[in-house]
């Protein structure tokens, strides 16, 4: 009998202290949501303020839970259970990630403009906008290959909210509108009042225009930046500055760029000149910012003769539109000629007078360049991540927007709206 006391005693003693155990361990807290890290490495903080610890260094791609939400500050758990503080604008969205995924897999099939190399270090973002986060960085003379530009203002894209917003609280208006309506029913409204005496010499332009305000200020104009779709070396890809980036075509047909931007570079094919080859290259260029990608293009040939480069084509006053396509050229045989066939290439599309475009292709016969023919050019890649606006092709398609109501449009519009019932 004492044996089995002791017995169950010992076993009393054993669950009291399992049950103590389990009751002090913490439980883990529930997340709020999910987010990913958007830079190449990120630190999470013991605290908010930027001086504390760092607790833990997360990568990009990697799937944090969030805890708290302070201000513009987010407490996260990372995928090995250390909990820390960031802010949420260095966190992507689960359709972030999936945006920048497919934006990847579609720059992967766009034929490259030529290589670029960055001026210093350089940071990818996921969007064209210098707020948006970066995922990758660029060493300095590191090579990647442009494949579009666009141009857009200077401000913020929006991105989705990495949590969903609280429900609205119920205010008193409504609370009060919500109550049951009163069993007698409110008195008729009164009739409008009639329209003043000299109602048309106030609808009258002379005087509208002197209503209007006097030397008010022009708006500010908008400043726009140009950035460039680019594809690295492991098949990253995402948007950096234009001016960070500088086209890798050798100095000595770079020179000849006369100030103009070189957008995009190829070679189409290369001459023996003693031991050495020499490419023949093709570029376009452009000169300040344009709705359209390019406004010239040029054909460089080295001499033999002479061991220099020389221009053997040349094509100005443009409005070009991108991708360059480098491939082989039917030529058709015209009189006296006997150069027809297949022939290396370009093809470039064009928008003439008629503002149709035309993709128009030229054939490489030896050291000359001949027009082969036109054909219509394809619908651009839009190249939107959330709200990005597409290409500049893209944007160069698009319709103009409508202009704003002027001060005497606006009144004559609500004028005729008040008196539409009167008349």
């Amino acid at each position: 009998m004492q044996q089995g006391s002791i017995t169950k005693v010992g076993i009393a003693a054993a669950l009291a202290v399992l049950l103590f155990a389990c009751r002090g361990t913490p439980q883990a807290q529930p997340p709020l949501g999910e987010a990913f890290v958007g830079p190449p490495t990120l630190n999470l903080r013991s605290d908010i303020p930027t001086q504390s610890a760092t607790v833990a260094v997360v990568r990009h791609g990697d799937r944090l839970e969030i805890l708290q939400h302070r201000r513009s500050f987010l407490k996260v758990r990372a995928p090995n259970g250390t909990e820390g503080w960031t802010d949420e604008r260095q966190l992507l969205a689960a359709s972030d990630m999936a945006a920048l995924k497919d934006l990847a897999a579609r720059a992967a099939k766009m034929p490259s403009q030529g290589r670029a190399i960055a001026d210093a270090d350089l940071r990818v973002h996921i969007q064209p906008a210098a707020k948006s986060p970066s995922f990758l960085a660029l060493q300095a003379n590191e090579k990647v290959d442009v494949l579009t530009h666009i141009t857009r203002p200077r401000t913020d894209l929006p991105r989705a909210p990495l949590l969903r917003p609280p429900p609205k609280k119920q205010t008193a208006a409504a609370k009060k509108h919500s109550r049951k309506e009163p069993q007698i029913p409110p008195p008729p409204a009164p009739k409008p009042p009639p329209p003043p005496d000299n109602w048309l010499d106030l609808s009258k332009p002379d005087l509208l225009d002197e209503a209007s305000p006097q030397g008010a200020s022009p708006e500010a104009p908008v400043i726009s930046d140009d950035w460039s779709l680019v594809r690295a070396a492991e098949g990253q890809s995402g948007w950096v500055l234009t001016r960070r980036l500088r086209m890798a075509i050798p100095d000595e047909v770079a020179q000849w760029a006369e100030g103009h931007r070189i957008v995009s570079y190829f070679s189409l094919g290369t001459v023996q000149d003693g031991d050495e080859k020499k490419d023949t290259w093709l570029w376009t260029t452009v000169q300040g910012q344009q709705p359209y990608d390019f406004d010239s293009f040029r054909v460089f040939v080295w001499s033999v003769r002479r061991h220099r480069y020389e221009t053997q084509y040349i094509e100005r006053n443009l409005k070009g539109y991108g991708p360059v396509l480098i491939e082989p050229v039917a030529l058709a045989a015209g009189k006296g000629k006997t150069v027809e066939g297949q022939h290396p290439g370009f093809s470039l599309c064009v928008e003439k007078k008629d503002g149709i475009r035309y993709r128009r292709a030229y054939a490489l016969v030896n050291t000359s360049i001949r027009f082969a023919a036109d054909r219509a050019c394809e619908a651009p890649q839009p190249m939107e991540f959330g709200a990005t606006p597409p290409s500049g092709a893209a944007l160069a398609a698009q319709p103009a927007p409508a202009p704003s109501e002027t001060f005497t449009q606006r009144f004559k519009r609500r004028l005729k709206a008040l008196t539409h019932g009167w008349l």
